[in-house]
């Protein structure tokens, strides 16, 4: 380990069937002004809505909704949620959803309290990255996960879609306080997920693992946590294709995605989000499911890295895909890795080729364009070089 690091987890995770059964302790914590944020059909269809509702009205909270909170949040939608929290002063944020609402409800709860035009606050927390001061306020946001995927649940960061600069882009937030302050995380209430988003969120959960661990040459302990993960959402991500009841299977997944991105496989690693990177631009401009962009990528992007990061993708082949390294070089280990990752996404059903995905030749250069440049990993990328991972992916 040679990385010099901080790490803060505040978040208090209940984890299990039953996970539901701790809300009202966690309730009981907060003052009686409560806004609710969710996406739509799903919660109520499922009935969750009407147990938070009836958990709510138990612990005697006044209560505010703000709803339809798509996939690939908004910006327009960040302000909408900021506004509430504003207007109604509320105490708490509760975020029943997945990645979308946890990380509108995160990136609201900083920027509620934030003087500024939307243009201004858009300049300073998410193009320049600037990080809430200490000072500033910030309103406790506690979340119920029924997607995982994002690792939002226990993380601090938030990924916005501006409408109007076609940009995608992550607002960090403050180390600790826009980091949700509970978890619920139920298993079950995954059950009803559509395999086409189960899946897009499983590669997703991998790809987080992956762009921590092509990096760095040290003997780090992070990179053999990142290989366990790693493991086991290939293992559970089969399970739950074959058998979509199966609760360990979902169990495990649920448990994949919150340590995928909750900074602890990442600790003291250089770490190379130029994938994500690129495939938030493509979600920005047809509003394409976030796991299924890294997937149509994969192939395209990693035949770029390999030849700088050779000998890590030599490991991978061998710790996380099981392949014998007896008798091959790292170059046929690297190549037999990336093809059994790629058999494997195939095998589940993500999408392979960026035009099923709504991508044309004429989108290319400007999806490009906005897409940030950065000095992570094996091998940073100029954006000439993603208009070529971007053909090559049609």
């Amino acid at each position: 380990m040679l990385g010099d690091f901080t790490l803060t987890l505040p978040t208090r995770v209940h984890f299990g069937s039953h996970a539901l059964d701790a809300l009202p302790e966690e309730l009981a914590r907060y003052g009686s002004r409560v806004l609710l944020t969710y996406g739509g059909k799903s919660a109520k269809a499922t009935g969750l809505y009407d147990r938070v509702i009836a958990a709510l009205a138990d612990a005697g909270k006044e209560i505010w909704e703000v709803s339809g909170i798509t996939a690939n949040p908004t910006f327009t939608k960040v302000l909408e949620v900021a506004h509430a929290i504003r207007e109604h002063d509320v105490d708490l944020v509760i975020a029943v959803g997945g990645g979308s609402v946890i990380d509108c409800s995160k990136d609201a709860s900083a920027l509620a309290w934030q003087e500024g035009t939307p243009e201004e606050l858009w300049a300073r927390f998410y193009y320049d990255g600037e990080q809430v001061a200490p000072e500033d306020r910030v309103t406790p946001v506690g979340c119920i996960l029924t997607i995982p995927a994002t690792g939002s649940e226990m993380n601090r960061g938030g990924v916005t879609t501006n409408e109007e600069t076609r940009e995608k882009l992550e607002m960090v937030g403050d180390e600790v306080r826009t980091i949700p302050e509970f978890a619920l995380l139920d298993p079950t209430l995954t059950y009803t997920l559509p395999r086409y988003q189960m899946v897009s969120g499983c590669y997703d959960i991998l790809c987080h693992c992956m762009e921590q661990y092509f990096s760095g040459d040290d003997d780090c302990v992070s990179d053999y946590l990142a290989e366990g993960v790693m493991r086991a959402i290939i293992s559970a991500t089969n399970a739950a294709v074959a058998d979509p009841m199966d609760y360990e299977a979902r169990s495990n997944i649920m448990w994949c995605a919150t340590w995928g991105l909750n900074g602890v496989i990442g600790i003291g690693k250089d770490q190379d989000w130029q994938l994500h990177d690129l495939g938030q631009s493509i979600s920005a401009f047809t509003g394409a499911t976030h796991g299924m962009t890294l997937s149509a990528l994969t192939k395209a992007y990693y035949r770029h890295v390999l030849p700088a990061g050779m000998h890590r993708f030599a490991r991978f082949a061998t710790a996380v895909w099981g392949i014998p390294a007896e008798g091959k070089t790292d170059e046929e280990l690297a190549a037999a890795g990336l093809d059994a990752l790629d058999a494997w996404l195939r095998g589940i059903g993500c999408v392979m080729n960026i035009t099923e995905l709504g991508v044309t030749e004429d989108m290319i250069e400007g999806i490009a364009a906005v897409t940030p440049l950065e000095e992570s990993g094996y091998h940073p990328f100029t954006t000439e070089e993603f208009v070529e991972v971007l053909r090559e992916s049609l």
